[in-house]
Protein backbone atom coordinates (compact mmCIF):
# COMPACT_ATOMS: atom_id res chain seq x y z
CA UNK A 1 0.00 0.00 0.00
CA UNK A 2 2.96 2.34 0.51
CA UNK A 3 3.74 2.16 -3.19
CA UNK A 4 0.27 3.31 -4.22
CA UNK A 5 0.32 6.16 -1.70
CA UNK A 6 3.73 7.32 -2.93
CA UNK A 7 2.60 7.15 -6.55
CA UNK A 8 -0.55 9.12 -5.82
CA UNK A 9 1.24 11.79 -3.81
CA UNK A 10 3.68 12.49 -6.65
CA UNK A 11 0.84 13.43 -8.98
CA UNK A 12 0.08 17.15 -9.04
CA UNK A 13 -2.78 16.73 -11.48
CA UNK A 14 -5.11 14.75 -9.25
CA UNK A 15 -4.01 15.18 -5.64
CA UNK A 16 -7.10 13.45 -4.15
CA UNK A 17 -7.02 10.53 -6.59
CA UNK A 18 -5.83 7.27 -5.10
CA UNK A 19 -4.22 4.72 -7.38
CA UNK A 20 -5.18 1.17 -6.56
CA UNK A 21 -3.30 -1.86 -7.86
CA UNK A 22 -5.14 -3.91 -10.49
CA UNK A 23 -6.70 -7.10 -9.23
CA UNK A 24 -6.32 -10.09 -11.54
CA UNK A 25 -8.47 -13.05 -10.69
CA UNK A 26 -9.58 -16.04 -12.76
CA UNK A 27 -11.49 -15.10 -15.90
CA UNK A 28 -11.70 -11.40 -15.04
CA UNK A 29 -8.14 -10.85 -16.28
CA UNK A 30 -9.16 -11.43 -19.89
CA UNK A 31 -11.33 -8.31 -19.84
CA UNK A 32 -8.24 -6.19 -19.19
CA UNK A 33 -6.45 -7.01 -22.47
CA UNK A 34 -5.19 -3.94 -24.28
CA UNK A 35 -5.34 -3.63 -27.25
CA UNK A 36 -8.23 -5.99 -28.01
CA UNK A 37 -7.32 -9.09 -30.03
CA UNK A 38 -7.60 -8.89 -33.82
CA UNK A 39 -10.25 -10.79 -35.81
CA UNK A 40 -7.63 -13.19 -37.23
CA UNK A 41 -6.13 -13.98 -33.84
CA UNK A 42 -9.63 -14.67 -32.48
CA UNK A 43 -10.40 -17.04 -35.40
CA UNK A 44 -7.16 -18.92 -34.75
CA UNK A 45 -7.87 -19.06 -31.02
CA UNK A 46 -11.40 -20.37 -31.57
CA UNK A 47 -10.21 -22.94 -34.09
CA UNK A 48 -7.49 -24.21 -31.73
CA UNK A 49 -10.01 -24.39 -28.89
CA UNK A 50 -12.43 -26.40 -31.04
CA UNK A 51 -9.65 -28.75 -32.12
CA UNK A 52 -8.54 -29.29 -28.54
CA UNK A 53 -12.09 -30.29 -27.63
CA UNK A 54 -11.91 -33.11 -30.24
CA UNK A 55 -15.00 -31.70 -31.91
CA UNK A 56 -13.51 -29.68 -34.69
CA UNK A 57 -16.33 -27.85 -36.48
CA UNK A 58 -14.13 -26.12 -39.02
CA UNK A 59 -12.23 -27.77 -41.83
CA UNK A 60 -9.30 -25.72 -43.00
CA UNK A 61 -9.02 -25.35 -46.73
CA UNK A 62 -5.90 -24.46 -48.62
CA UNK A 63 -3.85 -21.32 -48.28
CA UNK A 64 -4.54 -19.12 -51.29
CA UNK A 65 -2.05 -16.34 -51.87
CA UNK A 66 -1.05 -16.35 -48.23
CA UNK A 67 -4.61 -16.12 -46.90
CA UNK A 68 -6.21 -18.95 -45.01
CA UNK A 69 -9.45 -20.22 -46.53
CA UNK A 70 -12.01 -21.55 -44.06
CA UNK A 71 -14.62 -24.10 -45.07
CA UNK A 72 -17.68 -24.82 -42.96
CA UNK A 73 -19.46 -27.86 -44.37
CA UNK A 74 -19.90 -27.16 -48.10
CA UNK A 75 -19.53 -23.38 -47.79
CA UNK A 76 -16.07 -21.83 -48.22
CA UNK A 77 -15.17 -18.38 -46.96
CA UNK A 78 -13.34 -16.27 -49.52
CA UNK A 79 -12.03 -12.71 -49.67
CA UNK A 80 -11.47 -10.01 -52.24
CA UNK A 81 -8.32 -11.70 -53.55
CA UNK A 82 -10.11 -14.97 -54.36
CA UNK A 83 -13.39 -13.43 -55.57
CA UNK A 84 -12.40 -13.11 -59.22
CA UNK A 85 -11.01 -16.65 -59.50
CA UNK A 86 -13.71 -18.41 -57.49
CA UNK A 87 -16.87 -16.46 -58.39
CA UNK A 88 -16.37 -14.54 -61.63
CA UNK A 89 -14.43 -17.26 -63.48
CA UNK A 90 -16.56 -20.18 -62.31
CA UNK A 91 -18.07 -22.46 -64.96
CA UNK A 92 -21.20 -23.00 -62.87
CA UNK A 93 -23.51 -20.65 -60.94
CA UNK A 94 -22.21 -19.33 -57.60
CA UNK A 95 -24.34 -18.36 -54.61
CA UNK A 96 -22.50 -15.66 -52.67
CA UNK A 97 -23.56 -15.05 -49.08
CA UNK A 98 -22.41 -11.75 -47.55
CA UNK A 99 -22.28 -12.09 -43.75
CA UNK A 100 -20.79 -10.58 -40.60
CA UNK A 101 -19.84 -12.16 -37.30
CA UNK A 102 -21.96 -9.64 -35.39
CA UNK A 103 -25.08 -10.26 -37.53
CA UNK A 104 -27.75 -12.33 -35.77
CA UNK A 105 -29.76 -13.22 -38.90
CA UNK A 106 -26.50 -14.33 -40.58
CA UNK A 107 -25.89 -16.85 -37.82
CA UNK A 108 -29.55 -17.87 -37.98
CA UNK A 109 -29.46 -18.84 -41.68
CA UNK A 110 -25.99 -20.41 -41.58
CA UNK A 111 -27.33 -24.00 -41.25
CA UNK A 112 -29.78 -23.35 -44.10
CA UNK A 113 -26.96 -22.13 -46.37
CA UNK A 114 -24.84 -25.18 -45.47
CA UNK A 115 -27.82 -27.41 -46.28
CA UNK A 116 -28.23 -25.65 -49.65
CA UNK A 117 -24.52 -26.11 -50.41
CA UNK A 118 -24.86 -29.86 -49.88
CA UNK A 119 -28.26 -30.18 -51.56
CA UNK A 120 -27.23 -28.29 -54.72
CA UNK A 121 -23.51 -29.19 -54.77
CA UNK A 122 -23.66 -30.61 -58.32
CA UNK A 123 -25.35 -27.52 -59.74
CA UNK A 124 -24.10 -24.66 -57.60
CA UNK A 125 -21.03 -23.41 -55.74
CA UNK A 126 -21.70 -21.64 -52.43
CA UNK A 127 -19.26 -19.14 -50.92
CA UNK A 128 -19.35 -16.83 -47.93
CA UNK A 129 -17.82 -13.34 -47.80
CA UNK A 130 -17.23 -11.49 -44.54
CA UNK A 131 -18.67 -7.99 -44.68
CA UNK A 132 -16.09 -6.34 -42.42
CA UNK A 133 -13.02 -7.88 -44.08
CA UNK A 134 -14.01 -7.08 -47.67
CA UNK A 135 -15.16 -3.44 -47.95
CA UNK A 136 -14.36 -3.14 -51.68
CA UNK A 137 -16.71 -6.01 -52.58
CA UNK A 138 -19.41 -4.59 -50.30
CA UNK A 139 -19.17 -1.23 -52.07
CA UNK A 140 -18.91 -2.71 -55.57
CA UNK A 141 -21.99 -4.91 -55.19
CA UNK A 142 -23.87 -2.37 -53.03
CA UNK A 143 -24.60 -4.72 -50.15
CA UNK A 144 -26.74 -2.70 -47.75
CA UNK A 145 -28.42 -5.40 -45.68
CA UNK A 146 -27.15 -8.61 -44.12
CA UNK A 147 -27.27 -11.44 -44.78
CA UNK A 148 -27.27 -10.80 -48.52
CA UNK A 149 -27.51 -13.56 -51.12
CA UNK A 150 -26.50 -12.96 -54.76
CA UNK A 151 -26.28 -15.57 -57.53
CA UNK A 152 -23.56 -15.13 -60.17
CA UNK A 153 -23.38 -16.86 -63.55
CA UNK A 154 -20.68 -16.33 -66.21
CA UNK A 155 -19.02 -13.65 -64.11
CA UNK A 156 -22.15 -11.51 -63.73
CA UNK A 157 -24.87 -11.08 -61.15
CA UNK A 158 -28.08 -12.73 -62.31
CA UNK A 159 -30.72 -9.98 -62.53
CA UNK A 160 -33.21 -10.04 -59.65
CA UNK A 161 -31.28 -12.77 -57.80
CA UNK A 162 -30.46 -10.56 -54.83
CA UNK A 163 -32.03 -11.40 -51.45
CA UNK A 164 -31.42 -9.67 -48.13
CA UNK A 165 -32.37 -10.81 -44.65
CA UNK A 166 -33.10 -14.15 -43.05
CA UNK A 167 -34.66 -16.85 -45.23
CA UNK A 168 -36.21 -20.22 -44.39
CA UNK A 169 -35.15 -23.57 -45.81
CA UNK A 170 -38.31 -23.81 -47.94
CA UNK A 171 -37.86 -20.30 -49.32
CA UNK A 172 -34.18 -20.83 -50.18
CA UNK A 173 -35.06 -24.07 -51.99
CA UNK A 174 -37.71 -22.25 -54.00
CA UNK A 175 -35.32 -19.33 -54.62
CA UNK A 176 -32.49 -21.58 -55.87
CA UNK A 177 -34.77 -23.83 -57.94
CA UNK A 178 -36.21 -20.78 -59.71
CA UNK A 179 -32.84 -19.29 -60.61
CA UNK A 180 -31.20 -22.58 -61.51
CA UNK A 181 -34.04 -23.29 -63.94
CA UNK A 182 -33.71 -19.80 -65.45
CA UNK A 183 -29.98 -20.33 -66.19
CA UNK A 184 -30.72 -23.87 -67.45
CA UNK A 185 -28.19 -25.82 -65.44
CA UNK A 186 -28.44 -29.59 -66.07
Amino acid sequence: METTTTMASTSNLLPNFQIRPAIFSGTGATSLLFPPPSRNSMKKLLFRRQQSMNGSLLNLGSRRRGKLSITCGGVSEIGEAEFSDVVLKSDRPVLVEFVATWCGPCRLISPVIEWAAKEFEEQLLVVKIDHDSNPQLIAEYKVYGLPALIIFKNGKEIPESRREGAITKAKIKEYLDTFLESVSVP
